[in-house]
């Protein structure tokens, strides 16, 4: 179709030159919870802003490797190790937690540009206007194709709604019942109107977040309202049901900066020290390692099993562009998985239907991955249920059984409950939708869900 054909084309446009996203739109509090991460561990993960990776590396495991095909993406998070190695915690905040400096020739030319590898060089000796704090996107975080997006957001929010007064307010709000009425009565209705809903459903719009048409698809397949309504009620559910005090992602978005009281947790003082290391001992940033590769490349090439894999949404695509490729993906990361390694994906689609039926090899037989992947989907919902993010249809974490997954564990993955959660999918739960059995599992209803206040002393 036309449609699609433009569509594909403009994203080509967006990501084939463009760093895309500046900060991680994943909720690692969710995914150190899931993935239990400690000593003699080895992960993989999609670099993306790589602010992820360096949280992860927050509990010890032994190597981080992060891929991504994208050497912007990469060229960022080498930006970030060379500043946890080169410079002070305020330096380092100002260019990561404020999203720029008033010194940047001086940080940059002096300490950290000897730090990068020569490919990251070439990408920061061009961009380095990024952190000037000038123009009209006086902010890193209004950098790459996802920062024009955010900075858009920001000039309806000044300019069309005219309520930024009430989103700091929102902000600043100290309980989530005082949220509640800031954005029921004063917000969302200035700000959710005919327009915005228009902009959502193009497809060039979600390609500067990095959304292509198959997520888009594959969500408005199960999801009433499409697109539009599944980010209506995220929001919904992000300013008025969760608790704002700690949400870095939508403060950022929303303002071009962290505090330091609520920012991601490498860009606390104590876990900076951390990462950076003392009295001459290598800090834990050490065991990061950026690829520019795809990860079935990686894979082929790697010189060790891994205990942990990160697979972020990128299998979305792949399923409807690159199916082939993805069964070979597979393949390499079941040949590269410890017994009972930990796997952890988001995907737009509520139900994500596309895994299970994939079949690999394992010792000598064929097996569909449904029949030995584990998955804990009473943990998954629990953990979706409180996402600050909240803008994916689905999330799920699996365990690897070679052997196969035992009836029991089978059964238990079968839940029958009424708001339509799958795999950690996520339903409308002001529709009451029930979504069915997936591919990949059951539909399961979230109860007895975490607490943020607990997620935040599980570390």
């Amino acid at each position: 179709m036309l449609a699609t054909h433009i569509s594909r084309a403009f994203f080509k446009l967006c990501h084939g030159n463009q760093l895309v996203y500046n900060t991680c739109w994943e909720d690692p509090r969710l995914d150190r919870v899931a993935l239990q991460l400690g000593e003699g561990d080895r992960l993989i993960v999609i670099t993306s802003a790589g602010c992820n990776a360096l949280d992860y590396a927050l509990d010890g495991p032994a190597r981080i490797d992060t891929v991504d095909v994208n050497p912007r993406q990469n060229a960022l998070l080498d930006l970030k190790l060379a500043g946890i190695r080169t410079l002070s915690y305020e330096q380092f905040f100002d260019l990561f937690g404020r999203g720029k400096t008033d010194n940047w020739e001086a940080v940059y030319t002096d300490a950290i540009r000897a730090e990068l590898p020569e490919a990251s060089r070439q990408f920061w000796d061009k961009h380095g206007k990024f952190f000037l704090g000038q123009g009209r996107r006086p902010s890193f975080y209004f950098r790459g194709t996802a920062g024009m997006f955010a900075s858009w957001i920001n000039w309806y929010i000044n300019r069309y709604a005219k309520v930024r007064d009430d989103i700091e307010a929102l902000l600043a709000a100290d309980t989530v019942e005082q949220q509640r009425e800031i954005y029921e009565s004063r917000v969302k209705p200035a700000f959710w109107g005919p327009y915005i809903k228009w902009f959502m459903r193009r497809d060039a719009a979600l390609s500067l977040l990095g959304v292509p048409r198959a997520q888009r698809k594959q969500l408005e397949r199960y999801y009433p309202g499409g697109i539009a309504k599944f980010v209506e009620d995220s929001l919904d559910t992000v300013f008025s049901e969760l608790p704002l005090k700690d949400n870095y992602f939508w403060r950022v978005y929303l303002t071009g900066e962290y505090t330091k009281e609520c920012c991601p947790e490498y860009l606390k003082e104590e876990n900076f020290a951390r990462l950076k290391g003392t009295n001459g001992q290598p800090g834990l940033a050490e065991r990061v390692h950026t690829h520019t590769t795809t990860i079935l490349d990686h894979l082929k090439g790697a010189d060790c099993n891994y205990s942990h894999f990160v697979l972020l949404d990128h299998m979305d695509w792949m399923a409807e562009h690159m199916r082939d490729v993805l069964g070979l993906q597979w393949q390499e990361i079941i040949d590269r998985s410890d017994d009972d390694a930990k796997y952890l994906w988001r995907s737009a689609a509520v139900i994500c239907e596309f895994v299970d039926p994939i079949t690999v090899n394992v010792g000598g037989k064929t097996r569909r991955l449904g029949d030995i992947l584990e998955y804990n989907r009473e943990l998954a919902d629990e953990l979706h249920q409180v996402d600050r993010v909240h803008t994916y249809g689905g999330f799920s974490i699996a365990t690897l059984r070679r052997d196969g997954v035992s009836a029991e564990a089978a059964a238990a993955a079968q839940g029958a409950g009424v708001l339509g959660y799958a795999a950690g999918g996520r339903a409308n739960k002001k529709t009451n939708r029930t979504t069915g059995t997936a591919a990949d599992g059951g539909a399961q209803s979230a109860k007895n869900a975490v607490s943020p206040d607990a997620l935040a002393h599980s570390r």
